[in-house]
C-alpha cells in the first residue's frame, strides 16, 4: 500500500548518547541554505549499502540509572510522566555505550537507535562484516532492514519565494483582533473557520474554541515523510513551530521533502482568520521526518520509532502520524494480518508503549477500505492504548477508503472517527484546497485531543483516550467500520 495515508492528493539522523538533546540536526530559522544543502553534493553515484537492525541483548553495565532520570530525559518529559505517576522503567534508559561501541568496531555506521525496543540500526557497505557483529556476545540477532542502491536527490524545486507562495503574510491570527465582544459575536463561525468549519465542527471543537481551549500549551509532535515549504508559506506565519528533525537522512531538511505533511500540520496548526483555522491553532509543534517516500523499506519502522522516543523526549503530549505500512520493496518484509496484535511488528510495539509514557498517540487508520484485497488497518494502526482514526465524508457518513479493522487480537479499531474526506488543507504551494484521506482525520482529531487534555490537564493519556472513546456517537455499539463513532469533544 502507499505507506503517506492520503487518497486524492497527493540516513535516519546520527545516534544521540542523550535522546532529549533537541539541538542535533535540527533546522530553525537561522540556518543558513548552504548549511542545510551541503549534504546534498553527497548525492552521487554510490555503491549499494545496506542497513540492519541490530538487536541487543540487555542494557546491564549501563552507567544510567532510572533514579537520575534527568541524565536522559529532558525535564518536560519527566515532568510529564509525574503529573501521570507513571513509572520511569529500564525502557527508558539510553542504549548501552558500550554495547555501541563493541558494534560499531565490527566496521558499521551507527545511524539511529531505540532505547525502548533495545534495538541499532547500523549501515554498511560489506555484508559480510555482520557475522562479526552476530557474533558479539551482546547482540542477540541481527536482521536487513534497507538496501540503497543511490542516494535519492533532495528535491530541489523550492524555487518560489515567500512572496510568490500563496496566502497573506499579513494575515492576523485567528483569535488576534477580537478585544471587542460585540465585533465577536457578529463574526459567524463559518466565516472565522473559512472550510475548516465542518471537520471541526463535526467534533464539536468550535465549542472547546470559544470556552478558550485552543491548544495553548500543548506540544504536538507530526511524524510524517516531509513539511514541504511550512517554513516559508505565509499561512504558517502564526503557526508556532519549534523545530524539525529528520530520521530518514543525516543531513536531510524536512523543508525540503513531500507536502504530505504540510498538509497535515494545517489541519491542526493552521492560524488564520476567514481562510483556515486548524483544530489546535495555539498548540506548538514539532515536525519529524521519519518516511523515505522514494522507497519502501522496513527500515522506516525504525526511523518511526525513533522519531516517536525524539517526541517523548521534548516533552510533546500528542503525536499525530499518519504514516502506515502493510507492503515493503522486500516482499518477505511484508506485513501479515496475524502480526497486528499491537506488539510483533516494531513500529506497533512503540506506538502501544506512547501512553505508558504519558502521550497520546493518533495514528490513520489507512486507505485501504475499498479499492485493495488488503481492506484492513495497517501497522501501527493495530497499536494499544492509542487512537486509530478513520475517515468520514463531510457528512459524517464512513468514507469508502477507511480501512477496516479489527485488529488480530480482536481489539476494536480503528477507535475514532473524523472528516477524512473534502478536508481544507494548505499545500506545497501555499494554497487552500481539499485532500481526501485518513491522513488528515488523524490530525483533525489530534487538535482536538490536545484542545481537550488542555480543559483537563489532571487526566493521563489513557485516561484521555478511554474517554474520547466512550463520548463516541456509536460507542454503545462499537465495531470495525465506525469503532467508537464521532466524539464530543465538548461532551
Amino acid at each position: 500500500m502507499k505507506k503517506i495515508l492520503f487518497t486524492t492528493l497527493c540516513f535516519a539522523m546520527a545516534f544521540a548518547m542523550q535522546a532529549q538533546d533537541p539541538e542535533t540536526d535540527i533546522i530553525s530559522d537561522t540556518e543558513t541554505e548552504e548549511e542545510v544543502s551541503s549534504e546534498e553534493e553527497e548525492a552521487e553515484a554510490i555503491n549499494p549499502f545496506y542497513r540492519y537492525r541490530v538487536y541487543l541483548k540487555d542494557k546491564k553495565g549501563s552507567p544510567y540509572s532510572v533514579k537520575r532520570p534527568e541524565e536522559f530525559l529532558s525535564q518536560k518529559a519527566i515532568e510529564r510522566r509525574n503529573k501521570q505517576k507513571l513509572v520511569i522503567d529500564e525502557t527508558d534508559l539510553p542504549v548501552n555505550r558500550t554495547y555501541l561501541d563493541k558494534v560499531e568496531s565490527c566496521g558499521v555506521r551507527l545511524i539511529n537507535c531505540s532505547k525502548w525496543n533495545n534495538t541499532v540500526v547500523v549501515q554498511t557497505e560489506d555484508t559480510t562484516v555482520m557475522e562479526k557483529v552476530v557474533s558479539l556476545s551482546c547482540v542477540d540477532s541481527v536482521r536487513k532492514v534497507a538496501t540503497y542502491t543511490s542516494l535519492p536527490e533532495p528535491d530541489k524545486e523550492r524555487t518560489k519565494s515567500v512572496v510568490n507562495l500563496g496566502g497573506d503574510p499579513e494575515e492576523k491570527s485567528f483569535f488576534s483582533g477580537f478585544k471587542d465582544d460585540l465585533i465577536e459575536r457578529h463574526l459567524t463561525s463559518s466565516y472565522k473557520y473559512g472550510n475548516a468549519y465542518n471537520q471541526i465542527k463535526m467534533l464539536n471543537g468550535i465549542k472547546l474554541h470559544e470556552q478558550g481551549y485552543r491548544g495553548e500549551g500543548m506540544t504536538i509532535a507530526v511524524i510524517d515523510g516531509g513539511f514541504r515549504n511550512a517554513d516559508v508559506i505565509p499561512y504558517f506565519k502564526n503557526t508556532k513551530i519549534l523545530g524539525a528533525k529528520d530520521f530518514a537522512f543525516i543531513g536531510g531538511n524536512p523543508y525540503e521533502e513531500e507536502e504530505h505533511g504540510t498538509m497535515v500540520l494545517s489541519c491542526i496548526g493552521a492560524n488564520c482568520r476567514g481562510q483556515i483555522i486548524g483544530t489546535a491553532p495555539e498548540a506548538s509543534f514539532w515536525l519529524l521526518r521519519s518516511e523515505d517516500g522514494h522507497s519502501e523499506q522496513m527500515v522506516e519502522e525504525d526511523n518511526w520509532c525513533a522519531a516517536v522516543e525524539f517526541a517523548d523526549s521534548v516533552g510533546a503530549d500528542v503525536v499525530s502520524t499518519s504514516l502506515g505500512y502493510t507492503e515493503y520493496d522486500n516482499k518477505s518484509d511484508n506485513v501479515r494480518y496475524w502480526e497486528l496484535d499491537g506488539h510483533t511488528r516494531l513500529i506497533s510495539k512503540s506506538a502501544s508503549m506512547g501512553a505508558s509514557k504519558g502521550m497520546v498517540l493518533c495514528q490513520a487508520a489507512g486507505n485501504e477500505g475499498s479499492y485493495s484485497r488488503w481492506k484492513l488497518i495497517s501497522a501501527p494502526a493495530d497499536g494499544e492504548d492509542i487512537l486509530t482514526v478513520g475517515a468520514l465524508t463531510p457528512k459524517g457518513e464512513i468514507a469508502y477508503f477507511s480501512s477496516l479493522g479489527n485488529s488480530a487480537d480482536n481489539r476494536i479499531k480503528p477507535d475514532v472517527c473524523a472528516q477524512g474526506e473534502e478536508c481544507c488543507v494548505i499545500d506545497r504551494d501555499g494554497e487552500i484546497t481539499n485532500a481526501d484521506g485518513t491522513s488528515f482525520a488523524t490530525p483533525i482529531t489530534s487538535g482536538m485531543v490536545a484542545c481537550y487534555w488542555q480543559a483537563h490537564p489532571e487526566l493521563t493519556a489513557k485516561e484521555i483516550i478511554s474517554l474520547i472513546r466512550s463520548n463516541g456517537d456509536n460507542a454503545s455499539h462499537p465495531n470495525n467500520v465506525y469503532g467508537y463513532g464521532i466524539p464530543d469533544y465538548a461532551k
